[in-house]
This record gives structure tokens, sequence and C-alpha cells, in this order.
């Protein structure tokens, strides 16, 4: 019985308003009325579920109950030549996130998924890396039901292109790959790039180098339509405009590694959207019958410009999106999928199935 079972949980956030929180375990927690509890390791639990903010250090340690670790970035795809890997260990040690130094975060990352009765990610190439330390690995994505709660049905646009980016500051670099692509485009239509993120965020570790969110998007895209991320509102914004845009850099293991979680997010608004071609937003793209992916500048400006001009074409990729995002990533979907993650482990979860009497 759930009510039986001591849980705990390592958050993002000790009041659970981070998306790591609200989108993935928590949600599925409240979902499912399983209570728990913020993890310390010096108590003896059942079951801890660990983010990736837990530290690893300790945890992989832990000799009591069974771990779930939700792994959910391609850390272990980040080469052995890249300065901040080789720097991530020490920089969590000093800044206390890590209570042990553990120069190799590589081995880090390997030990606590060995330590782990489960290990949760996020895209295929993930669990194959971290199939190398663990024999139970899933793949779930984020939860965006609370968000979205609008759904775009107007698909004409007006004089002046709305454009929008949405998610967290410390992405907003990925906006440098569309200042060429705008400049372009900017000649000869009238676009407006709405972005919206928090006001503000910290540059290093989450907690240090407070930054200007909207000082920092003006060094890369001086003309932007700037939005303070909210949940009551955020599907508003997104809804009333046009296209959505999902940059990365390619050449960055790390941003490339990505998975599809924010294209479902817009597709779940049957927003139109154009994204860098990673592996898992070709994925997405190929299992929603479109193609609106793109690997180089050019592609990138000739992609959007057809979609400027074609109002059916936006609307046909809305709604596709839409479908597709609805049919494979429900609400129960992804809680079968946490149901699966447990039951793994011996934890039934699952509410009891009604049976009518006949």
């Amino acid at each position: 019985m759930v009510n039986n079972l001591r849980i705990g949980y390592v958050p993002y956030s000790p009041t659970f308003n981070k998306p790591g929180d609200r989108r993935r375990f928590v949600y599925y927690a409240n979902m499912r009325g399983i209570h728990f509890e913020i993890a310390d390791p010096s108590k003896e639990y059942d079951l801890v579920v660990l983010s990736a903010r837990a530290d690893i250090t300790v945890w992989s340690k832990y000799p009591k109950g069974k771990l779930v670790y939700d792994l959910i970035d391609s850390y272990l795809a980040i080469p052995r030549t890249d300065l901040k890997g080789q720097l991530r260990g020490l920089f969590k040690f000093l800044s206390r996130q890590n209570r042990y130094l553990q120069l190799d975060h590589w081995k880090a990352i390997g030990n606590m998924c060995r330590r782990a009765d489960a290990v949760v990610c996020s895209t295929e190439e993930q669990k194959l890396d971290i199939s190398k330390f663990s024999n139970n690995v899933h793949r779930i994505l984020d939860a965006h039901m609370t968000v979205t709660h609008k759904v775009k049905t107007q698909y004409s646009a007006g004089l002046t292109f709305r454009v929008v980016w949405e998610g967290l500051p410390q992405t907003i670099g990925s906006l440098e790959q569309l200042r060429p692509v705008l400049n372009r485009l900017r000649k000869k239509y009238a676009i407006e790039l709405h972005v919206v993120t928090d006001r503000e965020y910290f540059r290093y570790m989450g907690q240090y180098g407070k930054s200007d969110t909207l000082q920092t998007l003006r060094k890369i895209l001086p003309d932007i339509i700037f939005h303070e991320w909210n949940e009551a509102d955020c599907a508003d914004i997104i809804c009333s405009c046009d296209l959505a845009v999902i940059p990365l850099d390619l050449k960055d293991p790390f941003s490339a590694g990505k998975p599809e979680n924010k294209v479902l997010l817009f597709w779940r608004m049957a927003v139109p959207v154009v994204t860098s071609a990673s592996p898992a937003y070709r994925r997405a793209m190929q299992s929603a019958g479109m193609d609106l992916t793109a690997n180089d500048e050019s592609t990138w400006v000739a992609v959007i410009e057809r979609l400027i001009n074609d109002e059916s074409a936006r609307q046909l990729a809305g709604v596709s999106g839409k479908a597709y995002t609805d049919s494979e990533f429900s609400k129960e979907s992804f809680l079968l999928r946490w149901d699966a993650v447990f039951a793994s482990l011996g934890f039934n979860f699952c509410p009891p199935i009604s049976v009518g009497r006949g």
C-alpha cells in the first residue's frame, strides 16, 4: 500500500516550482496521490527519487531502499575533452552541490546509474549511454498539461509575422542561431520575435552570477518582445503567435542531445514549430509526418519563409503536431510510463480498476 511506504524525493527546488519538478515526478505523484517528503540521505526510505540536482556523491553510496535516478540531460555524451565537463565535478564540490569531491563527473554519473535500481532518461541516445551502467532504463518525457490550457485555432497572420521562442533563460544562447536568419528574413517581411522566459536567472551552477534576462537577450537579438514566463498566461502568448522556433547549437553534444519536450509543448497547443535538426527533433517530426527541421542558416530561412507565405501549411503543421502528441504523449501514457518504472521495483502505484455490477 502506498500509504505505508516512506518515499523521498530530491527536488530541483524546495518549493517544487522548477520545470523539472512540476513536469516530472512531482506531477506524477500528485496525480497518483503519492505522499513523499524531501529526501534526507541520513534517513531510511523504502523509495527515493533523485532529480538531476541530487548530490550523487552521497546518494550513490546510499545503503537502504530503492533508488530511481531521473537523469534527463545528456551529460554522458559530453566529450572527455570538454573543459566545462572536466571542471563540473570540481564546481559542484566548491558550490556545495556535492558533499564529496569527485573530479571525474562522468564517473560519478556512472556510479550513480550503477547504484540506482532504475534510471529514467529522455532520449534514445541517453538510454543507450546509460545502459552501459544499468539494465533498468526507462525513457519518459515531460508532462505539460498544467501549461497547455489553450489550443491555437486561428492561423491567419497579420501584417507582422509573430515568431515565438519559449524556454529557460539559461538556454537563450541558442537564439544566436537565429540572428542571421532573422536578419535575412526581415529584408522581405515584417517579423516580431517574442521571447517567453524568466526575468532573472543564475549563469553558473544554478546559484551564481544572477543576471537580468532581458539585458542578456538584447545583446543577442536587440529587437525582441519580452514576456515574463507565467503559467497562467504562457499558453495565451504562445497561441497568439504564428510560428514557434527551437534553435539548438548542433555542434554542442549536450545541446544537440536535448529531448523533444519543447516541440511537444508547442504541438500540444497546435502551434506550428520549426526546429534545429537534432536527433530527437528529427524523430519527432518524422513520427508526426512532417519535415520542419533545419541544420544550417539557408534551410532555416527557406523553411520559415515557406510557412510565412502558406497559412494552410502552418495550420497543417499545428494540427498534425497536436494529433501526434495527443495520441502518443497523453496524460495517461505519461502516468503509465512512471507506473512501469516503479512496477519494475515491486511498487504498484496504479489506482484500482473499478468493476461495475452487471
